[in-house]
């Protein structure tokens, strides 16, 4: 063989080991480019899913189930035309209420409500209500009670008569439906000497628990509430609210200031959830939110309470940065609760109090909730 045929064949080789390599670099460059494409892809699904993370569009919720929307009222309910615009968009099947009014015999019609959606939702069977007293959560049993004896409620959401919604009604109901806990805000406080020992064995002070009386529940811990015949007479024997300082009974104030104090409603539902190996089931936080007042002098002749918001106090700005916290800190438990439904970030309150019937107006006003109509005040109520 001449050496140009050697030379014609060794070309030839190393035009083919170049065209083979051709290839195996236009395939490395395919699958670098297809790998960096999938990368970008993610990157945007991620970034619509954040975007969209609070929409909670759940095709596995069942649009038959309600939420049951539990008002305790210490006679009417003063902030019925915020709820009304609340209501009036919502599909009427997938809500109901129920009201108990420490006003015994006092009856929602035309002359005490302006809100249809309030007509005659009063129980029958009402109690007279006394704050810190064992009568607050007998109150609340025979709300979970009554809204049990409907099967398709399947949330139960406890309310006073100045709490507010932060969202709309669909908003709400695909936040607590898509959940699968309860919302209950339950901690162990270190601190805490309400505790009364005489309660054990019944409740041992390990299983004893304190949070916020403003629960939304999943029906079979709602269920459990209603069953208890152990742990509510139990509360009502020993956990007692101690007496408010009277001058006018002066030394005697001494006396009355050694009695054990305990406020049952913030103990109960926590304790005997607990009680029941069920705190796993539960998300371990309120969904309304709540200032407290923690001054010293009042806190000596009343008790804490909630602040009050008042038109003045219920602006935009305020509401806003309620609706943009998403978490909570137990110091006690030195735990950071982030806020999550069905495992999903999520704020963390979905209504607030204690509110006015002028910071109400003002949400209307500036469509927290709806609409504004001044035709649906009643001044009545």
């Amino acid at each position: 063989m001449s050496k140009q045929q050697q030379g014609l064949i060794g070309r030839r080789h190393v035009l083919l080991l170049w065209l083979r390599l051709r290839w195996k670099v236009v395939i490395i460059i395919l699958m670098l480019s297809i790998l960096i494409l999938l990368l970008l892809l993610t990157s945007v699904i991620g970034v619509l899913h954040r975007h969209h993370e609070y929409e909670y569009n759940d095709d596995s919720i069942n649009n038959t189930n309600k939420i049951a929307f539990l008002f305790l009222a210490r006679r009417d309910l003063p902030l019925d035309f915020l709820w009304t615009a609340f209501f009036h968009d919502a599909d009427v099947t997938r809500f109901s209420v129920y009201i108990h009014s420490s006003s015994l015999g006092f009856v929602f019609n035309q002359s005490t409500t302006s809100s249809p959606f309030f007509y005659n939702r009063q129980l029958s069977n009402t109690i007279k209500v006394v704050w810190g007293e064992s009568s607050m959560i007998a109150a609340e049993r025979l709300l979970f009670d009554a809204a049990l004896k409907d099967p398709a409620n399947q949330r139960f959401v406890l309310l006073s008569d100045s709490c507010v919604p932060l969202y709309n009604f669909t908003y709400i109901y695909n936040y607590l439906m898509s959940s699968p806990n309860s919302f209950i805000d339950s901690f162990l406080d270190t601190k805490d000497k309400r505790y009364n020992p005489n309660m054990s064995p019944v409740i041992p002070y390990q299983k004893w628990r304190k949070g916020s009386q403003w629960v939304s529940l999943i029906r079979r811990h709602a269920q459990v509430i209603v069953d208890d015949h152990v742990i509510f007479p139990i509360f009502k024997k020993f956990c007692k609210r101690r007496p408010p300082i009277d001058p006018s009974k002066g030394n005697l104030n001494i006396l009355l200031q050694k009695q054990h104090n305990c406020i049952p409603d913030e103990h109960y539902v926590q304790t005997l959830l607990e009680m029941n190996d069920l705190e796993d089931e539960i998300a371990r936080r309120t969904v309304t939110y709540t200032v407290w007042n923690h001054s010293a002098t009042k806190m000596e002749n009343k008790g804490w309470h909630p602040v009050t918001f008042d038109y003045a106090n219920a602006g935009p700005k305020q509401i806003n940065a309620i609706k943009a916290i998403n978490h909570v800190y137990y110091e006690t438990e030195y735990r950071t609760e982030w806020c999550r439904t069905n495992s999903i970030a999520a704020p963390c309150f979905l209504f607030a109090r204690k509110f006015t019937r002028g910071a109400a107006m003002r949400l209307l006003s500036e469509g927290v909730v709806g609409p504004f109509d001044t035709s649906a005040l009643n001044t009545n109520s």
